[in-house]
């Protein structure tokens, strides 16, 4: 069986640019064009290769920066590498910024089968996916209602909802189980799982290990763009935890010690 996801070599690099860069067309004008151009740059990401099997769930851990949600953005297709190939096989389903497709003045209904289609769902299977669409999302007595009326945990519990329904082949998620209240994140854990039962390869971030040790088969931890670690979850997660110890031990002493001063 062929991997879902084949990532070799892969490399995305961004611009730096200096505090003095002309923020307004005048400024600009006015330092003669100067500092709207950079020629340095710093790589998110270097030498990041790795597999993904069909039912096969991946954890990405790493501190702030280190990486992980431009990794999961190149793979979702929002963007494209400077370095390396990235294989994809399958139909995606990302839940990167959840709602941003979504147009607030129209309702939760219409936003529903728009999105849906826009995933890849003929017309007739968006329709037949609807009701179980909004049961899940628990929006029964709000989807009738523009999307500008909604809060920002009823948004993306519907998009959440339509990204897990349009039968994803790769599931690509990023720090989104925040997502309602507990139960409803339980609920959300449990139809990830549920897909990675039935075949779907998916990729998941998350600052919390100890989602990542209990869901995951394995992890990988970047640091600073590279992979500092990979292979089973609890083994990356045991490394990962080593390594910010004596920096979250130094914070709790620093604190400590502006609070007696």
């Amino acid at each position: 069986m062929r991997p879902a996801i084949v990532v070799q070599s892969l490399g995305k690099r961004f611009r730096c640019y200096t505090q003095h860069r002309p923020r307004t067309l005048m400024q600009a004008a006015l330092t003669g064009w100067r500092g709207l151009t950079s020629s340095d740059y710093f790589w998110a990401l270097r030498d990041v290769s790795f597999t993904v099997a069909p039912g096969e769930m991946l954890g990405v851990v790493g501190r702030n920066g280190a990486g992980k949600s431009t990794l999961l953005r190149l793979l979702g297709r929002l963007g494209r590498p400077e370095e390396g190939t990235i294989g994809l096989n399958g139909r995606i389903g990302a839940l990167l910024d959840l709602g941003a497709g979504f147009h607030p003045d129209l309702t939760g209904r219409e936003n529903v089968l728009v999105n849906a289609v826009v995933a890849g769902l003929l017309h007739r299977e968006a329709r037949q996916q609807f009701d179980s669409i909004v049961e899940f999302a628990e929006l029964s007595n709000f989807i009738e209602n523009p999307v500008r009326t909604y809060s920002t945990g009823m948004m993306m519990r519907l998009a959440f909802a339509v990204a897990i329904h349009t039968r994803p082949e790769i599931l690509l998620v990023d720090e989104h189980l925040s997502v309602g209240d507990q139960l409803f994140q339980h609920k959300c854990l449990d139809r990830i799982t549920q897909l990675k039962a039935e075949g779907c390869a998916v990729v998941f971030i998350s600052h919390s290990v100890e989602q990542i040790e209990k869901s995951c088969d394995r992890a990988l931890w970047l640091n600073q763009g590279r992979i500092w670690a990979e292979g089973h979850a609890g083994t990356v997660v045991e490394q990962y935890r080593g390594a910010m110890e004596p920096a979250l031990l130094k914070s709790s002493t620093g604190n400590q010690t502006q609070e007696v001063a």
